[in-house]
């Protein structure tokens, strides 16, 4: 069923028509007139479209992660953290002061007097040792931190293409669905009128058919706008004009996943990148425990001085450090330790938080995921041969006169149903890996 231009293996003869063994049915018989019409419900069913799509998935995560404006901004904050390395690791900038003093306030005695003079200083702030070390540290695992979130958005971006290219897929195959479904009822209803033209059967038959006919308009016409907004809302993942048009997806090639529940576990808590944003978080934390704690030290600022004075007097100059004196830490200092302690615990906790999300994820995409492929084998090799077989009987009993309309037509809304819920339990299988990859950073092809 999932293999691109796959032939069905009918073989039409005069009497009938034959059909060789298939994975997901039996080999059976039927007369002329039935298996013209289940030939072509057969083809149109358990084919898929043969024609290449031109919208393909890997070109649209490429674009994305060029265009997206929110990748775009988290790598700008990423780069933007990285100046700030080197800003915090730098001295405070020196200061000069010059000014001039003057003797009394009725002249200038500049050189007739002692105290007269002008005055010239250059200072520079020294922090305590490892101040500065602490604060490039602390911003550096800030910037390790915004890159590991930059990278968590690239996936979540990707994943986010992902489910609705398959979503947009999947609108597309239900739409040809409908549209197959539309030309088998077109069939019911031409039988019906055959009949009720000889006198077999009634007209309610006729208008049973055109009812369903008339309500797969009305399907159609949702599928249209449910078309539309996904496809606006893949233009805007991937940064493109919400009226950019967008082609028919390429039908996914499905992929084998191997891996079982505790591989997943432990790659996802050694690899996954929220994971990895919060750890860097709590090393920043721990950093800034250290840096709060260093501030009970004083900073020294060096000054030195020239006073130039002229005529009999002589130049002086002068030196002097100035230490800050931390009188107030009980309500400074100390203060500033237990919340940077409180951060850290903040960042521990949210680190433990997310690896319980993280297991969570895990188990519930792949118990989705193990769902899936156990319904689509159902689905294939179980519920859609069986309700193939009742068309049979339906249809023979409805030619003979022995069975209504009615019965023909739930059992042709049936078969179409389970080939809906199959591709909608491979779309969701699809889905539920591209979660998978995003929250254990690696893709399936990767070991």
């Amino acid at each position: 069923m999932w293999t691109q231009g796959k032939k069905t293996g009918f073989k039409i003869q005069d009497s009938g028509f034959r059909h060789r063994r298939l994975p997901s049915c039996t080999v059976f018989c039927i007369p002329y007139p039935v298996s013209i019409i289940l030939l072509t419900a057969f083809f149109l069913l358990n084919t898929v479209s043969v024609f290449a799509g031109d919208l393909n998935l890997q070109a649209l995560i490429d674009e994305a992660l060029k265009n997206n404006p929110e990748i775009r901004a988290s790598e700008a904050r990423a780069s933007a953290s990285r100046y700030k390395i080197p800003q915090a690791e730098s001295l405070p900038d020196p200061m000069f002061m010059f000014g001039y003093q003057n003797e009394g306030l009725k002249k200038y005695n500049y050189g007739k007097s002692s105290d007269a003079q002008w005055m010239f200083s250059a200072s520079q702030m020294f922090p305590f040792p490892g101040k500065l070390s602490l604060k490039g540290e602390m911003t550096s695992k800030d910037a390790e931190s915004l890159t590991a979130s930059h990278n968590s958005i690239k996936l979540k971006i990707t994943v986010r293409i992902k489910e609705l290219y398959y979503d947009l897929f999947f609108a597309h195959k239900n739409s040809e669905l409908i549209k197959e479904r539309a030309l088998l009822f077109s069939r019911v209803e031409d039988a019906a009128i055959a009949r009720y033209q000889s006198g077999k059967g009634s007209q309610q038959e006729v208008l049973m058919a055109q009812t369903e006919k008339y309500m797969l308009i009305e399907k159609e016409e949702m599928l249209k706008q449910k078309i539309q907004s996904i496809e606006a809302m893949l233009n805007t993942a991937v940064g493109r004009d919400v009226n950019s048009l967008l082609g028919r997806p390429e039908t996914p090639i499905p992929v084998v996943y191997n891996r079982n529940m505790n591989e997943l576990l432990k790659i996802s808590l050694e690899n996954s990148p929220e994971i990895k944003v919060r750890e860097k978080m709590v090393a920043s934390a721990e950093v800034r425990v250290k840096m709060a704690e260093k501030e009970y030290y004083p900073d020294f600022t060096l000054a030195a001085s020239l006073f130039e004075r002229r005529g009999d007097f002589e130049d002086m100059w002068s030196l002097t450090t100035t230490i800050n004196i931390p009188l107030f830490y009980r309500t400074k200092q100390k203060q500033a330790v237990y919340e940077a302690v409180s951060s850290l615990s903040e960042a521990r906790n949210e680190l433990q938080s997310i690896k319980l999300m993280i297991s969570s994820a895990v188990r519930d995409n792949y118990s989705m995921l193990k769902t899936a492929e156990r319904l689509m084998e159902l689905y294939k090799n179980g519920l859609i041969p069986k309700t193939y077989q009742d068309i049979e009987l339906a249809f023979a009993g409805f030619v003979t006169g022995k069975v209504e309309a009615l019965t023909v037509i739930a059992k042709l809304k049936s078969l179409i149903d389970l080939e809906i819920l199959c591709w909608g339990q491979f779309v969701e299988r699809e889905k539920a890996i591209a979660r998978l990859e995003a929250i254990t950073g690696m893709r399936v092809s990767e070991k």
